[in-house]
């Protein structure tokens, strides 16, 4: 096949030009046409087919993907807000476990369990036989599980608390109780009552009992309780004096050097100060007097408790 073309203006007007085409390349060229037309008479003709009911169809399932579309991202927010109230749970188990430890421990310590049967710092042993059909908790037995811990995770606390307390105030009342000698070493060399005095050698009232024993050795508390004066007074040289409530005081004289303040807490069986021979004495001892509502008791009772 030949084309011609004829060139109207410029350079080389008046030219002919002729192409050959082959006649594989017209049938080529003329297949493609027709299949495009084909194709475009086809698409339009499904689209101008589709009945009204189709297109209702077509909307309704678009509107079912918009709505799934919808529904799955309202379970993924509230799946991470149930992950979150979750963690904020376990957290807050986790830090009334740790009390609960903190307080069990303390328990062992003031009644003096046996630790190796209650350790608290290790997790409890438990075991047994596999169950054959095991299978992954479902989310709302694992809700309600969690539930009940905690229910029970502050009951227990509060039981702990409890017996702490109880614990606590029996051995402050026990703690304050006067009892045993206020030297850790030495004798008792003069008893509470009349005495003969060793300076006017005339009959006299002792209000305490004196203990003998190594100069600078210690002195300690019978009972505990708050020191409500430490220093000097006329004729006890060097005085400690320890209110224990209920109206009991103890008083803990002649010492060569005080060891606690006016205002001090002091435990039973704590140093207070050495043995000395300050004030109104013969040599190193110290001078213990027990004080009921004010009134001088005679020590020799609560020496003899243990």
């Amino acid at each position: 096949m030949k084309i011609i073309v004829l060139k109207e203006s410029g350079r080389g007007q008046g030219q002919v030009h002729a192409i050959n085409i082959g006649r594989a390349h017209v049938l080529v060229s003329a297949l493609c046409l027709c299949l495009l037309l084909i194709l475009v008479s086809f698409a339009s003709t499904s689209i101008s087919a589709l009945t009204p009911n189709q297109e209702a169809m077509v909307d309704q399932w678009q509107q079912r993907l918009a709505d799934q579309r919808a529904e799955l991202n309202a379970l993924q927010e509230r799946s991470a807000a149930e992950s979150e109230a979750v963690g904020r749970q376990l957290a807050a188990m986790q830090a009334r476990l740790m009390r609960m430890e903190a307080l069990g421990l303390r328990v062992t310590e003031i009644a003096k369990l046996d630790q190796g049967e209650f350790s608290f710092d290790e997790p409890a042993p438990v075991g047994g036989p596999s169950v054959a059909s095991q299978g992954p908790i479902a989310w709302a037995d694992l809700q309600s599980s969690l539930d009940e811990l905690a229910v029970q995770l502050r009951s227990r606390e509060s039981e702990l608390e409890v017996l702490d307390s109880l614990l606590r105030d029996q051995e402050f009342q026990q703690t304050t109780v006067i009892a045993g000698r206020p030297v850790t070493w030495g004798w008792m060399s003069s008893p509470f009552g009349k005495r003969v005095d060793p300076f006017s050698g005339q009959m006299s009232w002792h209000s305490g009992v004196d203990f003998a024993g190594r100069k600078g050795s210690d002195v300690i508390a019978v009972a505990s309780g708050v020191v409500t004066f430490a220093g000097k007074r006329y004729g006890y040289g060097k005085l400690v004096e320890i209110s224990h409530g209920d109206g009991y005081v103890t008083r803990y004289a002649h010492h060569e050097s005080l060891k606690v303040e006016t205002g001090d807490i002091v435990k039973k069986g704590q140093p207070i100060g050495t043995m000395g021979t300050s004030g109104r004495s013969t040599g190193p001892h110290v001078h213990f007097e027990v004080l009921k509502n004010g009134r001088p008791v005679d020590p020799r009772a609560y020496v003899a408790r243990r």
